[in-house]
């Protein structure tokens, strides 16, 4: 979670840039991706996380975040929970 909320906006914009290193935002337009079009991952995808220095494991565990996330996300919008009025400030 972020509380950085030019990020926040510049990610669901898809232009990145808000003070984040080359490496963070490969990072996020991988966990994008993963998010919005998992099927459309592909091998260039994982040539760019390493080399913009991500090892495997750390690729498996950017993949493994985003989708728990996704995950997660799913399983509350399924069920209609609703956040706590303290959290609302950090959605969408």
């Amino acid at each position: 979670m972020t509380k950085n909320k030019k990020l926040v906006e510049e990610i669901c914009s898809g232009e990145m840039g808000a003070g984040v290193s080359e490496k963070q935002v490969e990072m996020l337009r991988y966990a994008v991706k993963v998010t919005q079009a998992p099927a459309t991952v592909s091998v260039e995808d994982i040539h760019r996380l390493r080399q913009n220095g991500f090892s495997d494991r750390g690729i498996l565990e950017i993949n493994l975040a985003a989708a728990y996330m996704n995950f997660v996300n799913r399983v509350v919008l399924g069920l209609g929970v609703e956040l706590e009025e303290s959290r609302e400030g950090f959605t969408r």
